[in-house]
């Protein structure tokens, strides 16, 4: 690993554990005097700024250093956790994170001084209780030399070198928290020169350390090679046994590593030799005991083995997103590669190449499974950044607004929630500001002061929904058609139904607010939200209820890339579906395509089910053949027939895009190509679910029309 690809990872740690910090935040305010959160909040700044000093950010220790004194106070209870200082140690976090953002870049005059100000407000707290940092662990009784330092032993793995990691910037960074009093070097791991090779990594250190720190600041120092090195840390007036286990543990000669801990000045020449002299009675004296038969040598040789600390392996790996692209699109093709084979091997007529195909695509159909899998990335983080938001936001405007996250184990295409990101952010700002009211209001129409928002994530029928809900006064029609009439979206005498009423808020430009706040009152957001969750092939619903509240339903496919389709057929053209929206196929039969053709609805066991002719649809010339089917789909609660000439069968369908000149062509959301390299057309169901009610909803009201 480069030193520049150590930085990356140092940079997207760092942003992990600010979040962490601020999730932390935002749960002590309601539990302000919980240990575990405060433990974990000053580990989350105290790795920050161990990792920061090993690169040498001294922007980012010099402030993280003061917030990690204030955080050691509230751990040590000398300061209490006061909503104004929880604030103040936001603000905090968010300068941190610019500071870590910006680090290879001169920090600006205006951070700068927003720092110092930050710094300001972080010292007159501290004056407030115990400005001191707690110091270390005590002597411990029976100390024979060291005084009040502190003893670091560490060997480093031979792969730091090549991980990008330079062993003498942590010994640099630690002497930034105190005084180096002694350090020794170690190479006596050495190979031979011809065994050498000058990328391992054979150095050791042994070294005193006076300072005023904990353990656990020391152990922070290695953190970022924790899972690479060896490391004994021995406090202060540490007993000579804990020394002597130490030479023992370490793999130099045991004479010369007593030598280098008193010139340390760790131990003193008379400990050293009382140590020794312990030893060697206490090895007489087993040597002249009986072994048990059941000890074998393998026993023993496991017992001489020199414990090593190593942390347990990790279970997950970073990998960059754009590989992970590729290789989806390398299974993409795969899967057309693998219809074409199984196409040709049926044309063949040979069993045993047909047998190989069907084997073939079996694997390519697991892989293909595993590979999206892959993809998949749980909401919850997302969401999570909506308690930030929904606390600023209701800070602001001066509301008690209670943020309620369900369904944060929901999976998607990581694609998606890169992308669904901003619209939410658009549609909780909005349930804060427009939706929920004052509490003033709220407590005169008889509701509790606080309001509360929600957001809910589940699967549905093959895609997942993302529902934004609030408990506010809900959409109010006649103002909504007021002004839309007012701006021409609406003629004076149409009639709108509720639905559509509230699709209005999404047209461009759109605002009932009577003035402008820093939050929505511009007209530009909604626009966005229904733009942004159209090009991911998803819709928005709303339901609104008067002065009940708002709820906003977002439904997206599960992933953009391959799918599961169903493959039909209309004159010459091939036509795919989702499969999961494929409840089943219908054979019409002579009565009923007589029926059919007067209307657009047939009787499916006692219920009326409406259907789309596509060659109609689609303006497909050649005639219908003798026999005609009706693939039902189901959407939203919705059920639609298509009524196509063949039902050729599930699908593996790699999504291609449609260009930029066929991209709003209504009904059709993207193409794929088949075994036999033809083109096939994936249909929009939910668009075609759209147009069919809106359809019957026009005709519904020219019948009414024309009744009276």
């Amino acid at each position: 690993m480069s030193l520049q690809a150590a930085y990356q990872t140092f940079l997207a740690e760092s942003r992990e554990l600010l979040e962490q910090m601020e999730s932390d935040l935002l749960q002590l305010k309601s539990r302000p005097e919980d240990a575990e959160l405060l433990n974990a909040l000053f580990r989350s700044v105290h790795t920050v700024k161990g990792s920061a000093g090993i690169f040498g950010l001294d922007q980012v220790v010099a402030f993280t250093h003061v917030v990690e004194n204030l955080l050691d106070n509230l751990r040590q209870l000398t300061l209490c956790l006061t909503p104004a200082l929880a604030e103040l140690l936001l603000r905090c976090r968010d300068h941190i994170l610019g500071l870590v953002e910006t680090a290879s870049e001169p920090p600006s005059p205006a951070r700068l001084e927003a720092g110092a100000a930050l710094i300001a407000e972080l010292e007159r707290c501290l004056s407030a209780g115990t400005a001191e940092p707690v110091g270390g662990d005590g002597p411990g009784e029976g100390a024979d030399a060291g005084g009040d330092a502190w003893h670091l032993s560490v060997r480093f793995g031979r792969e730091v070198l090549r991980n990008g990691m330079d062993p003498i910037a942590f010994i640099r960074y630690l002497g930034s928290l105190g005084q180096l009093v002694h350090v020794e070097t170690l190479a006596d791991a050495l190979p031979p020169v011809e065994a050498f090779d000058p990328e391992d990594c054979w150095l050791g250190f042994e070294i005193a350390f006076r300072g005023d720190v904990t353990r656990e600041t020391l152990e922070g120092v290695f953190e970022f090679v924790r899972d690479d090195c060896e490391l004994s840390i021995l406090p202060p007036g540490s007993p000579l046994e804990a020394f002597m286990q130490l030479i023992a543990e370490r793999p130099e000669d045991d004479e010369r590593l007593g030598r280098l801990l008193v010139t340390c000045g760790s131990l003193s020449e008379e400990a050293l030799e009382r140590g020794f002299a312990g030893r060697r009675a206490t090895v007489a004296a087993i040597a002249e005991e009986p072994v048990p038969e059941a000890e074998t040598d393998e026993t023993s040789a496991r017992q001489r083995q020199v414990p090593r600390n190593r942390a347990q392996a990790s279970q997950f790996i970073r990998v960059q997103s754009d590989k992970l692209d590729r290789l989806i699109n390398l299974v993409g093709e795969l899967v057309i590669a693998s219809a074409a084979t199984e196409l040709n091997a049926t044309a063949s007529g040979d069993s045993a190449t047909m047998e190989a195909a069907a084997e073939m695509s079996r694997l390519v159909e697991e892989i293909r499974d595993s590979s999206l899998q892959m993809r998949m990335v749980p909401i919850g983080e997302t969401f999570q950044r909506f308690v930030r938001i929904v606390h600023d936001a209701a800070s602001e405007l001066g509301k008690d607004i209670d943020l309620q996250i369900n369904g944060a184990d929901t999976e998607l295409d990581k694609t998606v929630v890169e992308k669904i990101g901003d619209p939410l952010t658009h549609l909780v700002r909005n349930a804060v500001d427009h939706g929920i009211e004052p509490a003033p209001l709220r407590l005169e129409r008889g509701k509790p002061a606080r309001g509360h928002l929600r957001l809910n994530a589940f699967h549905d029928s093959g895609s997942i929904v993302i529902e934004v809900g609030d408990d506010g006064g809900g959409l109010d029609c006649a103002r909504i058609l007021a002004k839309a009439r007012e701006r021409g979206l609406v003629r004076a005498d149409q009639e709108l139904s509720t639905q559509e009423i509230h699709q209005l808020i999404f047209e461009p430009g759109f605002s009932t607010a009577e003035q402008v706040t820093n939050l929505s009152g511009r007209g530009v957001g909604m626009d966005v939200v229904r733009r942004n969750i159209e090009a991911l092939r998803g819709t928005v619903e709303v339901q609104s209820e008067p002065g009940a509240g708002t709820l906003f339903r977002i439904r997206l496919p599960l992933t953009l890339a391959i799918i599961d389709g169903f493959l039909m057929r209309v004159g010459s053209e091939s036509y795919v579906v989702p499969l999961e929206l494929v409840t089943e196929c219908i054979e019409l039969s002579a009565v009923q395509r007589e029926e059919s053709c007067e209307r657009n609805y047939i009787n499916l066991r006692g219920e009326v089910l409406p259907f789309v002719r596509l060659r109609e649809y689609f303006g497909i010339d050649q005639a219908a053949g003798r026999r005609e089917n009706i693939v039902v789909v189901q959407h939203a609660g919705h059920k639609v027939g298509l009524l196509v000439d063949a039902l050729l069968g599930e699908h593996q369908t790699v999504i291609k895009p449609l260009g930029a000149l066929f991209r709003h062509i209504s009904g059709i959301s993207g193409s794929t190509i088949l075994g036999n390299g033809r083109v096939a057309l994936i249909l929009d169901i939910p668009n075609l679910i759209q147009r069919l009610c809106q359809r019957e909803g026009e005709l519904a009201a020219r019948l009414e029309r024309a009744q009276r």
